[in-house]
């Protein structure tokens, strides 16, 4: 196996031979575990059919994995303008053994998430501490989230994608020390549907570093990156992202939860 930050992972995984290894049950849609081959370089990744996907009142059914896709297609473009704006691991739209669907780059994670359930009594110094809860033994337990350039970078990109599913568990620390963030397959809705347990920053200025960012962005969803969306979102999502972008911009604060829907995904994690 070569390291795939030394290949073309998205060479790999679009027309690497493409082997299951195993079924990931926890998920809620079919996904699957498996091994791209391109030429001799082999990488894990993350495949999920189309023909897997259940279907949601809110989102047009067999569009999961075109959303997938266009959130990596996003994060590309902020890494073009910033390393440190790289949030999705590599994903593409391809056929597989189950038919079309979404395939991404495995991420190996560390056992130190940035994000998550800690006892009320031991949360780390600094962490922004979101909602109490307690074990099944009645013990106190905060969820809360460190308070992390990297993950301030994924909340303002979660708000721009309008995410309406991002779960602690959704948050991955790779063992190469980058954050990660993963399951895009309900993002994009043209109806405000922000659900996330990273709210620490709600209502608080943006970094210095968004101001550009976005605007940036708003601009290229008006030309070759909306163009690039086209097939994987519907011409009235593609537009919603540089509106929100725009939007974010002139706020200049993070968003703040709603009042009309739940602010945080069940379960959390």
């Amino acid at each position: 196996m070569t390291d795939p930050v030394t290949t073309d992972a998205v060479a790999v995984l679009t027309h690497g031979d493409l082997q299951p290894e195993g079924r990931l049950v926890d998920a809620s849609n079919t996904t699957l575990r498996c091994w791209a081959t391109l030429d001799g370089v082999s990488v894990r990744c993350v495949y999920k059919p189309v023909a897997g996907e259940r279907p949601l009142w809110d989102f047009p059914d067999g569009t999961l994995a075109g959303r997938e896709v266009a959130a990596y297609l996003v994060s590309a473009y902020l890494e073009s303008l910033d390393p440190a704006w790289a949030l999705v691991p590599p994903t593409v739209h391809r056929d597989g053994p189950l038919g079309p669907g979404a395939c991404q780059l495995w991420i190996e994670e560390t056992d130190q998430p940035p994000v998550g359930f800690v006892p009320a009594d031991a949360v780390p110094p600094g962490w922004h501490e979101i909602a109490a809860a307690e074990d099944t033994e009645g013990q106190p337990y905060v969820l809360a989230h460190a308070d992390d350039p990297r993950l301030a970078r994924m909340v303002i990109f979660d708000s721009v994608i309008n995410n309406a599913d991002r779960k602690g568990g959704h948050v991955l620390l790779g063992k190469d020390g980058h954050l990660y963030g993963v399951d895009h397959g309900v993002c994009f809705h043209v109806q405000p549907k922000l659900r996330t347990v990273l709210w620490g920053w709600a209502g608080t200025p943006l970094p210095a570093e968004a101001g550009p960012v976005l605007t940036a962005l708003a601009a290229a969803v008006d030309g070759d990156l909306g163009a690039a969306l086209a097939p994987h979102l519907s011409r009235e999502e593609v537009a919603a992202v540089a509106q929100r972008a725009r939007r974010l911009h002139q706020t200049g604060r993070f968003a703040l939860p709603s009042r009309s829907w739940p602010a945080i995904p069940w379960p959390p994690i």
